[in-house]
């Protein structure tokens, strides 16, 4: 169980996070752990509620948010974790161990960096802290006086953190890396003075003197236009300092007109000695007495005790307190020599099992594990999804590390994932203690006694407990010793926060192989030479066991077994994802197995969505098309995909972003899912295009209507404006065309293409992005259907497009086709949209006479539907034929009768873009220059805002033909060279 401050005020448990419910029960929670195990009188939390006058009912709804939090608490059995929501007279507290609390947490790393003599461990603290930040603190909580201010508090804290951070790397001589960490809080924070100076020094340091000066003079303008104030001393010090050519080390000694140490690539001890250490923050103490301190931060590695959280001020103390501010810097005690290393004797006890055999790469990995390993007991977690390699990993990290262990290595397999269930906690003890030398009359018959004799015995040993396999973190807690010289190594195929949670056990993830180390791996069983002749089948290979180890070491079984067989024929099979699976299983290993078990421990709901998440034919899915393929609704999604995504089944790749192993797609794909889950798939995907085009081309009507069985999802995704819209095409056109291929595939011809129309605002904005192959599938899909209204619309896009792609000739049969199918079936809109696009055609074939008529047909339909956006965008096209025929005034006229339609905002970008060319250029054709020019430009800057290069070409272009403008050339080439990289 983990309590979340540093982010969204939030409970992670084993099986997802909590549903706390509005923001009210988020900001009671959040008042409560700021000041945890302490009674928080219900005058403070009515004062974290409410800003203003509160309710009359304040006490009661207090009451029942309490209520509802040991609701919440007791169904995730907190009891276990020794957490508690009690009642104390008018106040109420939460028992909880604070390790329980990233807040907590943060603060104790803080706290034990700053007493870090070597940089190196300082570095891996600082980053480990900061880690535990995912996003601003108390997200989610009303935002209360009290409550900013304890928000602020925090925010001070681990702003002085990134500061520490980039002095250790400093001190490390890693300038380059200091200044990146202090560029991405300066870009956030830009007023800050203390960011912006120590930013000036270090890229001084790091030899980029231009980019310091830089920052220096951005810092100072915005300084004086945002608060009328000149820099401070610490920043005027660094520009003097990088003016001079300085480090600080050369500032400080000569302003203090002591002689500087010339500084080596790495900082000695006498360096480090005077280097700085990062300020600590103190914010001030509330007011009233009844408010507890505030958040301290240590300021030296002689503080005894870790600093609280950040404590609730009134409302009145709140505004008093002083903002926080750096304590001058203490000196740092250079190190003593190291003393010379004393050979450890080889261990006695070793349980190990062997070393693998063909291991290969990892190097980022085990170095992490080794910083892992460093420092007073550290429980090292290493997690990753089946088949990763995890124990081969550990095995191969403590063999080469033997020698530090010489109290001994124990390693139990905990078989959280296996058929054979897991081992009694008493058995596992057992063997712990014979290895350890303990007579079995000696051992104590029950699991706690013989746990306490362990960490007993492990007090003064230097010893290495591996614990692989563990499904839960309570299969771990009673194993870990009580040495603080012992390391404790744990593997899992899940994520186990609740041991970050309650050890700080410390996370080693472990990924797939990269292609180059999945090659080395099978040459390592197959031999160099049978790889490097065939060096592009081997890549291959690869790619198809997804780099997953224990997919190459089957794949490469099957090989060695068959010494003539060529790898092109291995890579084939596997090619056929019906076969891959069951290739990849070899006797009583393989993925599916590996998979199998995985899946069985899941709890039901997400057992449930992993099974459905199979059938989704696209590359990710977010929360919402996880509740449409299920049937249930986002917010359960979210929490099933929580727990997948702790269990490695899926991968979270953005916020609201998922995507799943190739391998295990495959395998949920052969899961039972009933026959509903692709349709309700498609149709999610259906609706949410249909709410993307609303946003994106507002007041345009639907182009088609829902199918009778349509199945609506419970809920969609809402998108508030066009921006939006279009970044979603963007993102989901691959998984909608996948949608249309499988709908396709499944005969569901009336979804194939509805889905493909659904994307016409994208196809209309980015026409030469090659959407022919995608509308031919719909054209054929709409006529298996026979509806002609929809191969109406598919043909009149479809012809388009090709007239776009120059292919006029291919489109005139698709375009002459769509206005008689629509007439058919009374389509007036369609119709005229018909008429719009094949007089485009017929322009370029050298009819514009006949392509002129279409047009104001076209805009007679749409007028007597009452639809303006089709009729301004047939206007347009018989102002643009007007205007190619050299009839300037109409072409004007035309033009300018279509804008004023509506209201200019209500019309797309493209439309206005458009229209304002062909005014720009009536009015170059009637004699008025400069006015043109003048029309010409706005709609040139309006295509470059909205990013419609298309427009930009056509305006730029229009403007070059006619203007001396040098930086015309340069704005026109970058707008081809955007819309060339599309088509």
């Amino acid at each position: 169980m983990e309590f979340r401050l540093l982010g969204a005020v939030s409970v992670a448990t084993e099986v997802g996070v909590l549903p706390l419910g509005p923001a009210k029960r988020r900001s009671l929670l959040a008042a409560l752990l700021l000041r945890p195990n302490h009674p928080v009188p219900v005058d403070q939390l009515t004062a974290a509620l409410w800003d203003h006058e509160p309710p009359a009912r304040a006490r009661g709804v207090i009451q029942g948010h309490v209520s509802r939090l040991r609701v919440l608490l007791n169904s995730a059995e907190a009891d276990m974790f020794g957490v508690e929501l009690l009642t104390q007279g008018t106040a109420y507290v939460l028992r909880m161990p604070e390790s329980l609390l990233d807040a907590h947490r943060f603060e104790e790393l803080v706290t034990l960096a700053r007493g870090q003599r070597a940089p190196g461990d300082a570095v891996a603290m600082y980053q480990e802290a900061l880690s535990l930040w995912q996003g601003p603190a108390l997200t989610g909580a009303y935002p209360s006086q009290p409550l900013q201010a304890a928000a602020q508090a925090l925010e001070e804290l681990r702003l002085a953190s990134v500061e520490s951070l980039a002095t250790a790397y400093s001190r490390m001589g890693e300038h380059a890396r200091a200044a990146a960490v202090l560029r991405a809080e300066a870009s956030v924070h830009p007023l800050r003075e203390s960011l912006a100076a120590s930013l000036v020094r270090e890229l001084q340091r790091a030899g980029r003197r231009s980019e310091a000066l830089d920052w220096f003079h951005r810092t100072r303008r915005l300084l004086a236009d945002e608060l009328g104030v000149d820099p401070g001393r610490e920043l005027a010090d660094a520009y003097t300092d990088v003016l001079r050519g300085e480090d600080e080390a050369d500032g400080a000694a000569r302003r203090s007109g002591v002689p500087a140490v010339p500084a080596s690539g790495r900082t000695s001890s006498s360096t480090a000695a005077s280097a700085s250490p990062s300020p600590s923050v103190t914010a001030a103490p509330p007011g009233s007495a009844s408010a507890s301190s505030s958040v301290t931060a240590a300021a030296s590695a002689s503080t005894s005790a870790p600093a609280t959280p950040p404590s609730i001020p009134t409302s009145a103390s709140a505004s008093a307190a002083p903002p926080a501010s750096p304590l001058p810097p203490t000196a740092v005690t250079p190190p003593a020599p190291p003393a010379p290393p004393i050979p450890a004797p080889s261990p006695t006890v070793d349980l190990l099992p062997r070393m693998p055999r063909g291991f290969h790469g990892r190097a980022a990995e085990l170095t992490a594990l080794s910083r892992a390993a460093a420092g007073e007991a550290p429980v090292c977690l290493v997690t990753g999804p089946a088949g990763v390699g995890k124990t081969a990993f550990v095995a191969h990290w403590a063999h080469r590390n033997r020698e530090q262990f010489p109290g001994g290595l124990l390693y139990a397999d905990l078989r959280g994932f296996s058929d054979t269930g897991e081992p009694a906690l008493l058995e596992v003890l057992r063997e712990f203690l014979l290895a350890l030398g303990v007579a079995p009359r000696r051992i104590p018959e029950s699991a706690r006694g013989a746990s306490a004799l362990f960490r007993s015995l492990c007090a003064d040993r230097r010893i290495l407990v591996v614990l692989d396999n563990a499904r839960a973190s309570e299969q771990v807690r009673e194993l870990l010793p009580g040495g603080a010289e012992c390391v404790t190594v744990v593997t899992s195929r899940y994520r186990l926060r609740g041991l970050i949670a309650s050890d700080a056990a410390r996370p080693v993830p472990l990924d797939v192989l990269e292609p180059e180390d999945s090659t080395a791996l099978l040459a390592a069983v197959l031999g160099q030479e049978r790889v490097l002749a065939e060096e592009v089948a081997a890549r291959r290979l690869a790619e198809l066991c997804g780099g997953l180890p224990l997919a190459l070491r089957v794949a490469a079984a099957r090989l060695a077994d068959q010494p003539d067989w060529p790898l092109s024929s291995m890579s084939a099979e596997l090619s056929d994802e019906s076969r891959r699976l069951s290739l990849l299983d070899v006797e009583d290993t393989g993925v599916r197995a590996a998979l199998r078990l995985t899946v069985r421990r899941l709890p039901d709901d997400a057992a449930h969505h992993f099974a459905h998440l199979g059938q989704h034919p696209g590359t990710h899915v977010d929360r919402y098309a996880a509740a449409a393929l299920a049937g249930t609704d986002p917010e359960t999604a979210a929490a099933a995909l929580d727990k997948l995504t702790a269990a490695h089944l899926v991968i979270r790749t953005a916020p609201d972003r998922w995507t799943l192993h190739d391998l295990v797609r495959l395998y949920a794909r052969g899961l039972e899912a009933g026959p509903d889950a692709l349709v309700r798939g498609l149709d999610h995907s259906v609706a949410t295009a249909l709410a993307a085009a609303d946003a994106a081309e507002p007041g345009d009507e639907s182009c088609f209507t829902l199918p009778t069985d349509f199945r609506p999802p419970q809920a969609t995704r809402e998108f508030t404006d066009r921006e939006q819209a279009m970044a979603w095409y963007a993102a989901e056109r691959d998984d909608l065309a996948l949608a249309a291929a499988a709908a396709r595939a499944a005969g569901l011809h009336g979804r194939t293409w509805r889905i493909v129309l659904a994307l016409w605002p994208q196809i209309v904005w980015r026409v030469r992005d090659d959407w022919t192959p995608l509308l031919r599938t719909a054209l054929e899909a709409a006529q298996a259907d026979g509806d002609a209204r929809a191969e109406s619309r598919v043909r009149a896009l479809l012809g388009w497009v090709l007239t776009e792609e120059g292919r006029t000739s291919e489109a005139l049969a698709h375009l002459e086709a769509a206005p008689v199918l629509a007439a058919r079936v009374g389509d007036r809109r369609g119709e005229a949209t018909a008429l719009i696009n094949l007089s485009l055609a017929q322009s370029e074939l050298g009819s514009p006479e006949e392509a002129a008529e279409g047009c104001a047909l076209a805009a007679e339909l749409a007028h007597s539907v009452g639809d303006r956006n089709t009729e301004r965008l047939a206007l347009y096209h018989l102002a643009r034929h007007r205007l190619d025929a050299r009839e300037w005034q109409p072409a004007f006229e035309t033009a300018v009768a279509a804008l004023d339609l509506d209201a200019p905002s209500e019309a797309s970008p493209a439309a206005r873009v458009l229209l304002r060319i062909v005014i720009g250029e009536a009015l170059l054709g009637m004699g008025d220059e400069a006015e043109g020019i003048r029309r010409l430009e706005a709609a040139a800057r309006e295509a470059e805002s909205s990013g419609y290069d298309d427009g930009a070409v056509r305006a730029l272009g229009a403007l070059l033909r006619v203007s001396a403008d040098t930086g015309l050339q340069a704005r026109y080439d970058t707008a081809m060279v955007r819309l060339m990289a599309r088509t």
